[in-house]
């Protein structure tokens, strides 16, 4: 063999490997990926295929090298290069049973068998050549090499051909027609490769005295190999390209399956957004209806219960003077008229409380006067703070920020252990900012805003939410309290829009605007 001839052939053989080798890589990457075919179960023997068989190829063409260069060849490497050629087509056959006999269990364990008797039929058919027909050497390892090629390349490859040609059938019943046409390309290329294995080395066994890969080359002016080479590379292009799109086709999945996923966070997005809404408007309504209920109560108090209690005391004084010469009657009316003045302002008191009428008639700066007259009462000293331009809020946003301050001061009262507070209003462009400070005995918020024990507080967090407002609390044991509300500018405009029907009720007594110069500290003086 020329040198020339030698280098052909190295090249072929290279090309060749290569083929065969890629061939493993792309399908042992799709079968990790996702089933291309079947499974990864069954593509394994496929993967395993293409890298004994590339190595095999590759050690044809390093032995063909070595005797190009005059080194001889290993004593073991006719033996490891006939154990890859059994082991690669041995893996071919497996492949295509499991391709066309795809059953779980049972079946799986018969394509085991099956390649067992092939195997167990190659080596009798070896074993009797020697035994029966003694050879040497080098012409026992064609025999060999023959025989591996006459019993398990061309079964195998053959069954590999039908193997994607049923895959390609089934992808065209899916109307995945392109898939398809590749699959029986490479099918195409499996049954010639199947072919290609009659052409043998020259041995005298029946078939091979004829068709050889001597007379091959005679006839064609080119080796066999150069026509398995490219079968391979057709196989290999085949199945790459079917990689190619069912990657192509997992992506427009999983773009498909991401779009799905966002459309629906986004309806869920929106569902909460919608949910927010809704319970904001319900905090509102209830915050409206409780001060509804609030002044209706406060109304039957002042207009029926005081003014009973009017008549009664003015009763009681026309008794007292019409019995002045009873001195044990006398004291009776007397306690009860300081009983009457008692329950009178029992009930103004609870009046205030319910609805103070600061809040209706000049507003919540009057009204938060109000509450520190009385937490001074209660000997609380209580310095209040006005900043910015006073001016009249929507009367809902003013009863909440009023309801915040009366349920700040009386847990300033009740819990903090301090006799000071500051309570400070801020008017400002953007918003308007309510702030009640203590230096008591503070707690620990994350605890403490949860009910059962903090029902108080929870409630001045839905009233600020009522109104679209920020509710914070910054308070840590030993180191005071500050409840602070924040609420934008526009939701306290007055009268507001969004609110002037539903605290229709609480406004109708509402005046004109107040509006007086800024003022750092501002201290009421009898505002009730």
């Amino acid at each position: 063999m020329s040198v020339e001839l030698n280098f052909e052939i190295v090249v072929i053989y290279f090309i060749y490997g290569l083929a065969f080798f890629s061939l493993g890589l792309a399908t042992m990457m799709e079968a990790r990926r996702s089933p291309l075919l079947a499974g990864a179960r069954i593509l394994g023997p496929l993967v395993f295929f293409g890298f004994v068989h590339g190595t095999h190829e590759w050690l044809e063409m390093a032995l063909i090298l070595r005797s190009s260069f005059g080194f001889a060849d290993p004593l073991s490497a006719p033996i490891v290069r006939l154990g890859l050629l059994v082991v690669s087509f041995a893996s071919l056959v497996l492949y295509g049973l499991q391709v066309l006999r795809p059953q779980e269990g049972s079946g799986s364990k018969a394509n085991i068998y099956f390649v067992l008797g092939l195997l167990a039929l190659y080596s009798l058919l070896v074993i009797s050549t020697s035994l029966f027909e003694p050879t040497p050497w080098e012409e026992w390892m064609r025999h060999a090499d023959t025989l591996a090629r006459y019993t398990l390349a061309v079964p195998g490859a053959a069954m590999a051909a039908l193997a994607l040609n049923r895959q390609a059938s089934q992808t065209w019943a899916a109307a995945r027609r392109d898939q398809s046409l590749h699959l029986r390309l490479a099918g195409l290329g499996f049954a010639v490769y199947s072919l290609t294995q009659l052409v043998v080395s020259p041995t005298d066994i029946f078939l091979a005295r004829y068709l050889n890969t001597t007379s091959f080359l005679a006839w064609t002016g080119f080796p066999i190999q150069a026509v398995r080479a490219g079968m391979a590379a057709l196989i290999t292009l085949g199945l790459i390209r079917v990689t190619q799109i069912v990657e192509g086709e997992r992506q427009q999945q999983l773009v498909a399956a991401q779009e799905a996923r966002l459309k629906a966070l986004e309806h869920i997005r929106n569902d909460l957004v919608e949910r927010e809404a809704i319970r904001r408007e319900l905090l509102r309504h209830t915050v409206v209806a409780q001060e509804e209920e609030r002044a209706r109560i406060a109304r039957e108090l002042h207009d029926e219960t005081a003014q009973f209690l009017t008549a009664f005391s003015l009763d009681l004084a026309t008794m007292q003077k019409s019995v002045r010469r009873n001195p044990e009657v006398v004291a009776i009316l007397e306690r009860l008229q300081s009983m009457s003045r008692q329950i009178s302002q029992s009930i103004y008191r609870m009046v205030h409380d319910l609805r103070p009428a600061q809040l209706d008639d000049l507003g919540l700066v009057a009204a938060l006067g109000y509450l520190v007259d009385e937490a001074q009462h209660n000997q609380l000293q209580v310095t209040l703070t006005i900043k910015g331009n006073r001016q009249r809020l929507d009367p809902l946003v003013e009863t909440v920020l009023f309801r915040i301050a009366q349920e700040a001061l009386t847990n300033i009262e009740r819990h903090a252990g301090v006799s000071q507070a500051t309570l400070a209003l801020s008017f400002d462009a953007q918003e308007i900012k309510l702030a009640v400070r203590d230096e008591g005995v503070g707690f620990n918020p994350a605890k403490n805003l949860l009910p059962p024990h903090g029902w108080g507080l929870a409630g001045m967090r839905e009233r600020a939410e009522s109104v679209g407002g920020l509710f914070r609390i910054d308070s840590a044991p030993g180191h005071g309290t500050l409840v602070e509300v924040v609420v934008s500018a526009s939701q306290g405009e007055y009268p507001g829009k969004d609110n002037a029907s539903a605290s229709e009720h609480i406004s109708q007594k509402l005046g004109h605007s107040i509006s007086e110069e800024n003022a750092d500290e501002y201290h009421p003086v009898n505002a009730g």
